[in-house]
């Protein structure tokens, strides 16, 4: 019993287990949904909302928020696909995306951490010089014609699963060790939890802010490259409102948006839910309008429940601190 409410304190298991639902329940309806191919497209279209996910998580710990990673992953896909179609080398190509994201990332976390612009304003700002920039970059035009190799690398394999979503796991593996086991992963969640409280004991607040939103930028950079191998190609509105799914996927897996509680395995499993949710509409030949209206309110029903089953839990528990001490009390009266 006491392994069972271990299990379901953990916020990530609400997400889990709608995953589950939802995919048996679409399934019943339409047992296409739950055959493997239908399973691994979603895997494969999860991807990029994972590496996005794991971004938002350093973020969203530290009590900040992230709205700029669409236009992150716009421009690092623009560029990237453009300098790959003009015979760059795709390491290069790369790199440079990389090293977009990681600069973006640096703007951000020092116009947080230094200057003290709020998270919301400053990266807000940063989106739209980043989507100007792209605009400006790609003269408005979609970039296309990309090499086959560059365009069949999203569909390699590795065991049956492909291997972005493969690379995508074992980033989600390492983070998640990375903050469990490692001292300076744990500040993320101390910042967010109490940021006055994390000076206090020594930690290098500005520091760790401005390092949780270059790997943000970071994260949305690799994200762009993989989009414009699995798409083929990079319209001038690509990343547009992408950051909302994210922000979503993070909420869904139960990170806090207020700072200091949540996983990145919870994040991802958020990101494969977002994806779940618009292949089972299209399953269910819902019409593609109706798309956000419903991701909209499944985002709502699931975090709602998540709070009420928390707090009956955090209820229960206080209950039995108060029994506890009356107990302790009444025995030694």
């Amino acid at each position: 019993m006491t392994i069972i409410k271990r299990i379901f304190k953990k916020r990530e298991i609400t997400a889990l287990a709608f995953l589950i639902v939802l995919f048996l329940g679409v399934g019943l309806r339409n047992p296409d949904f739950i055959n493997m191919q239908s399973v691994s497209t979603v895997l494969k279209g999860s991807v990029i909302y994972i590496l996005l996910a794991v971004g938002m998580t350093f973020v969203l710990l530290t009590g900040g928020i992230d709205v700029s990673v669409g236009a992150t992953l716009g421009i690092s896909a623009a560029i990237s696909a453009t300098m790959i179609r003009d015979g760059s080398s795709v390491v290069l190509s790369i790199l440079v995306a990389l090293a977009i994201g990681i600069i973006i990332g640096l703007i951000n976390g020092i116009g947080v951490a230094i200057v003290k612009v709020p998270a919301i304003i400053m990266t807000l700002g940063i989106l739209g010089i980043t989507r100007g920039t792209m605009i400006v970059y790609t003269n408005g035009r979609w970039v296309e014609n990309l090499p086959d190799f560059f365009k069949k690398a999203s569909q390699a394999s590795f065991g049956g699963l492909n291997h972005y979503f493969v690379l995508a796991v074992i980033t989600v593996a390492l983070v998640q060790l990375y903050f469990s086991k490692a001292k300076t992963g744990r500040f993320f969640a101390a910042i967010g939890d109490n940021v006055e409280g994390a000076v206090l004991v020594g930690i290098p607040v500005k520091k760790m802010m401005i390092i949780a939103y270059v790997v943000s930028g970071f994260c949305a950079a690799i994200a762009g490259v993989i989009f414009a191998s699995q798409v083929g190609f990079v319209t001038s509105n690509t990343g547009f409102d992408i950051e909302m799914v994210a922000i979503a996927a993070c909420v869904l897996g139960g990170v806090s948006l207020s700072g200091g509680i949540g996983s990145v395995i919870g994040s991802s499993i958020g990101a494969i839910i977002m994806t779940a949710i618009n292949s089972a509409l299209i399953f269910l030949k819902v019409p593609s309008f109706w798309n956000k209206s419903i991701q909209g309110l499944l985002l709502i029903l699931i975090v709602v429940s998540d709070v009420l089953i928390h707090k009956y839990f955090q209820e229960k528990a206080r209950k039995q601190r108060l029994s506890a001490k009356s107990s302790f009390v009444g025995g030694d009266e």
